[in-house]
């Protein structure tokens, strides 16, 4: 049997599908009697757009949807084109006047016909095509349109955008799809083949078919990370070759190290429902994996699409890395909680650009976001991240719902210690299905929960009001939180604002060490330079606290000098805010001067 598999857009460009390399991969390894074919169309929609507006428009998951939901839906093309633009300015760097809606959706039309028309359908077992974010509706016009060129054709969805209840609401709503993978792919998936081929008998477990018993369904995941198979790009990169020659580019491999969240305990996130339980492959294993990959694509820049790379193992794996001798290039996301040497060690191994969960700057908001970390973990993460020439993004999110003043001072004051590092992203707090917030808004105050207002301006009312949505609109003291983050949002603007004109991340707050002596070098937010010099003792205790360090340690660091000299020296360089403190715990700042 023939199958297809297929990613719509929009995903990001510049990266292969790790979901259809994966199912590729343990398809051709545990089913070989079958062929497939995973198809990458949203390249060419982004030839078609052009790569930069393409990339704006993948950034905003309101804007992406809105592109094909116009599609889709004909009738609604007006209200979507109201979503799209006030999606992308909402996020800001795109100019006021495109890019237009209405030429983006022919476009993206003309690529996807021109796809659909050109592949025989009927000649293929079963289609399945992958939902995650941003391809919902996308997903939604390539099943309508391949079930009218082949309606004997069996369709299924699956991935991240059909997690919880809407993967079975989409089911009951759109007769095109005939079945819906619930969780991870591999094992569903195989089942699904198996039973369409005559090949099993009963119905694969994780997978809900149309007209079905209504029996709950379940997640059926591969327990041990290190029996799957290498992702297998190689479709990708057949689809490559059919770029210009002038727009071709050497891509990002994406690469996944584990499945779930080892921490999950975010009261924001609702990421994690298509997992259950957390799992990792070995660092042995991810260590050859790159290597195989690197060797076969002759490809050195990567990114881990896990949601947090597991705690202790991530700096074996760069250190392990090191060894492979290549000048890697590796995006991935953390949490806050590695120390300096880590990171270090991290740098040395490739790691370049990192997503950290910094989410606020308020230890009492972090304890009910649930994040588990301090506001001084997050301001040691981007000094550390900015020290080992890391590119480290973060999103501050705002308006959380009972969020306090105090909790708004307190970020005001700790921004000020990290303007020398790179800004972090205003995001406003939004409700995702199968949250903590979700699951017990009355614990925050949240009440009355419906669906996103936008899913109204995607569907048709009949649509919008019978999908389960992934995204929930709720009442709370969401304008009083709009105000209290005001001046927040103003100072992050301001961030953004001044970082750019003078384009010195990392050079801000920097010190030169002269052994008996050094100079610390600070420009201020207005320009102005300062200079500090610190000598002997002091000097000494600086470098010392260039990790989180207890108070006890900087004591005994201080070799016998007065408690009262000690305290006023610390608060000394607090106010001058080269060092920051929290509690009984302080953090020198200042990053030593590479160039």
């Amino acid at each position: 049997m023939e199958i297809a598999l297929i990613a719509p857009p929009w995903p990001l460009f510049n990266r292969p599908s790790i979901q259809l390399a994966a199912l590729a991969a343990f398809i051709r390894k545990n089913a070989p009697s079958h062929t497939i074919r995973a198809f990458h169309p949203y390249l060419f929609v982004a030839e078609a757009v052009g790569f930069g507006d393409y990339h704006a428009i993948s950034q905003s998951g309101w804007a992406s949807e809105a592109v094909c939901a116009g599609i889709l839906f004909p009738e609604m093309s007006d209200r979507c084109d109201r979503l799209f633009r006030t999606s992308l300015r909402k996020r800001g760097g795109v100019p006021p006047l495109g890019p237009d809606p209405r030429s983006v959706r022919e476009k993206v039309a003309l690529v996807l016909n021109a796809f659909i028309e050109s592949v025989p359908w009927r000649s293929y077992g079963l289609v399945g095509i992958s939902v995650s974010i941003n391809q919902l509706t996308a997903a939604l016009y390539l099943a309508r349109r391949i079930k009218k060129l082949s309606p004997e054709t069996p369709l299924a969805i699956g991935g991240p955008g059909c997690a919880g209840m809407t993967g079975p609401s989409l089911l009951s709503r759109f007769p095109e799809i005939d079945y819906v993978i619930h969780g991870e792919g591999e094992l569903p998936l195989i089942g699904l083949i198996q039973r369409l081929a005559g090949e099993g008998l009963s119905h694969p477990s994780g997978v809900s078919a149309r007209g079905g018993d209504g029996t709950p369904f379940s997640f059926s995941q591969v327990l041990d990370m290190d029996s799957l198979p290498c992702p297998d790009f190689d479709d990708f990169f057949q689809d490559l070759t059919r770029l210009p020659p002038e727009k071709g580019f050497r891509p990002v491999l994406p690469v996944e190290m584990s499945r779930g969240c080892w921490w999950g305990r975010c009261a924001f996130c609702n990421l994690n429902l298509q997992w259950s339980g957390y799992r990792m492959k070995s660092v042995e294993r991810m260590t050859r994996e790159i290597d195989t990959l690197s060797r076969r694509y002759g490809t050195i820049d990567f990114a881990f699409m896990d949601n947090a790379l597991p705690r202790r193992e991530a700096p074996q794996l760069f250190s392990a890395l090191l060894g492979h001798g290549r000048d890697y290039r590796f995006f991935a996301e953390l949490r806050a909680v590695y120390t300096r040497e880590e990171w270090a060690e991290m740098a040395r191994g490739g790691l370049r650009e990192v997503q950290v969960g910094i989410e606020a700057l308020s230890t009492s908001l972090l304890k009910r976001l649930g994040k588990g970390t301090r506001a001084m973990d997050n301001v040691a993460a981007m000094r550390h991240a900015e020290e080992h020439g890391i590119r480290l993004s973060g999103n501050l999110i705002l308006h959380f719902p009972g969020s306090t003043e105090d909790e708004v001072r307190e970020t005001l004051d700790v921004l000020r210690f990290v303007r020398p590092f790179r800004p972090l992203k205003a995001v406003s707090f939004w409700l995702g299905t199968g949250s903590a917030v979700e699951k017990d808004p009355a614990r925050f105050k949240v009440t009355k929960l419906t669906a996103h207002p936008s899913y109204a301006d995607l569907f048709p009312m009949e649509l919008a009001s019978s999908i389960a949505p992934f995204i929930l609109s709720y009442r709370g003291d969401r304008r009083q939180q709009q105000t209290l983050w005001k001046e927040v949002e103003k100072e992050l603007a301001r961030w953004q604002r001044d970082q750019k004109q003078t384009g010195a991340a990392g050079k801000l707050l920097t010190y030169r060490d002269g052994k008996e002596f050094m100079e610390i070098r600070q420009v201020l937010p207005d320009g102005r330079i300062l200079t500090h010099r610190l000598t002997g003792l002091s000097r000494e205790i600086y470098l010392a606290c260039q990790d989180i360090t207890p108070w006890e340690k900087v004591t005994r660091l201080a070799k016998g000098r007065r408690q009262h000299e000690l305290e006023a020296f610390i608060s000394g360089l607090v106010k001058k805010r080269l060092m920051f403190r929290e509690g009984n715990e302080v953090l020198s700042l200042a990053i030593r001067l590479k160039d």
